[in-house]
Formats: structure tokens, sequence, C-alpha cells
């Protein structure tokens, strides 16, 4: 009997706007997505918590940590490396660079990681069952590290995402091949560092792209037709459009507020349902793959 294979389906960036919540509170209400990631720094996080609770809270909450987007949590003059002189963070690009070049104190990293991870218990009431980080930034050095010994000394054991992908997969399912080359080289490193401290994790991750693949209506059912393994996470970022994203996470041109509509439909789409039956896929929240034994032990499903 082949093993049973069980999919979870994670919808990024909950509370950074609005309409984006909504979106993403509509699908967990529809049992289209299993969970979704809070950025806590966000000036929408706590309004975004309290809709989760009057929906029933339809989905499972986790944490993403971020280093990218908005204000820290933490006061800026004791985070002054990850900051720009606004008080800020700076975008993605400016903190890798800044990263790359020793710019950037680990010390103030997990000052700014610790305040986050308690901020998300104030506002949820409980430590979080699953992480992702922002941007994946948990795959670039010392984040991972970093985050990581967070997560291993509050004793929680969450779900963490691997950001890794198999290499054939990468070189059959068009999108952004640089980005995921660099990402799964990177976060095979994260996950052997999560391995050997006992935090459960997924076999692979699909869903890492650029904004024009999300055009295609094969997105998504292209995924998961193709994808190996027991375990495995779809990254997603749907959303109804949300003008507050405008100059904090994206630009009217860039495509990106025109990605998080366009992947809500892949995601209501039944074309995406049926290539899960057929890839015999089973939808499940992220606390049911972290109770999975790893492959190849007595124990597992």
């Amino acid at each position: 009997m082949p093993a049973p294979r069980y999919l979870t389906i994670i919808a990024d960036d909950y509370g950074i706007g609005p309409a984006t919540s909504r979106g993403i509170l509509d699908l967990a209400e529809r049992r289209r997505i299993n969970g979704a990631v809070l950025l806590v720094n966000s000036p929408y996080a706590e309004a975004a918590v309290s809709a989760w609770r009057q929906a029933g809270e339809p989905m499972e909450l986790g944490w993403h940590p971020c280093l990218t987007l908005d204000r820290p949590v933490t006061p800026a003059h004791r985070v002054t490396s990850l900051v720009a002189p606004d008080g800020r963070f700076r975008p993605l690009g400016r903190f890798l660079r800044r990263l790359t070049l020793g710019m950037v104190r680990a010390g103030e990293i997990a000052r700014e990681l610790h305040g986050q991870y308690r901020r998300f218990i104030d506002l949820v009431g409980q430590p979080p069952s699953f992480v992702n980080a922002h941007h994946h930034v948990q795959v670039f050095p010392p984040v991972g590290a970093i985050l990581l010994e967070i997560l291993s000394q509050n004793g929680a054991r969450p779900y963490l995402r691997k950001v890794q992908e198999p290499w054939p997969l990468i070189a059959t399912v068009p999108g952004a091949r640089p980005k995921r080359v660099l990402l799964s080289a990177l976060g095979r490193r994260c996950a052997r560092l999560q391995e050997a401290l006992g935090l459960p994790g997924n076999d692979w991750l699909a869903g890492i792209t650029d904004p024009p693949c999300v055009n295609d209506p094969d997105y998504l059912v292209r995924w998961v037709r193709r994808i190996p393994g027991t375990r495995i996470e779809l990254a997603c970022h749907p959303g109804h459009l949300d003008p507050t994203l405008i100059g904090r996470d994206c630009t009217v041109t860039d495509g990106h507020i025109q990605r998080r509509i366009r992947e809500y439909k892949h995601l209501i789409d039944e074309r995406f349902t049926e290539a899960l039956q057929v890839a015999d896929l089973t939808a499940v929240p992220p606390s049911r793959l972290a109770e999975l034994p790893p492959p190849g032990t007595a124990n597992a499903a």
C-alpha cells in the first residue's frame, strides 16, 4: 500500500491589511486553506485577530516572523541595525545586502524576534503551533539559527516550514527558478538544523513563484500534480483587493497586489480541488502534519 499523502495549505501574511485578511478568512470558511500566519508587527494585526475570533477561528493561526515590512515591535533605538532612519524595517533587498555585509547585529535580530514571539502570545493567547518567516528570511544566516533557538527554548516544538523543493520539481515547474534554487539550497541547511533540534516540518514546499506565473490557470494544478512526498506544504498569498498594501508591500504596477486576487481565485477553482484528489493528497491543518512521524520510521502512517 502506498503511504498516505498529506497537504497543508498555509496562507501567508494574515493581518497585513484588512482586505487581505478578509480574503484569507473567506477561504478558511470555504475550507480552501488549512492555516494562516500572522504578521504581528503589522498595524492591522490586532484587528485581524479580532476578525478571526469573530469568524469562529475557522483556520489554525500561526506566527509569521518579519524583519522586512512595517515597524519592529521593539523600540527602534534598540534595533538600529534593522531599521532605516524613519524607524521602519528596510525592504528585503536592502536587508539582505546589509545582512551579507555584516551590518545587521545578530543580537538585535534575536531581540526583535523574541519581541514578536511574545506579541503573538499576547494577541492570540497561546504560543504559535506553526511558524514560517516573511520573505523566507529564516533561510539566511544567522536568522534561521536565531529563530530555531527561540522556538526550541520555549519547548512548544511548533511545526516549522522547511523551504525546500526537489530539484526535478524546480526543473519542470516554471516560475522564479533562480529564486527557488537559492532558497532551496539555503533551506536545506536550515532543514538539517531543524531536524537536529527535533522540530517537525514538511518534506517539500510548493508555491514559491513570481507574479506573472500566477496568471497561468494551471499555476496551482501543476504543483500538486508533480510534487512528491508524504508531508507537503503549499504556501500561498491570497486576498481581496487591498489598497493598504500599496507603498508598504507593493506598488501599483509590480503585480503583487493583483497576485493575491488571482491566488484567491485559483484556490476556489474546482480544478484545484480535483487535482488534489487525482494526486491522492489529503488536506490537513499544520498541527496534523506536525503529529506525523518522520518518513521511514516504524510508526509512520
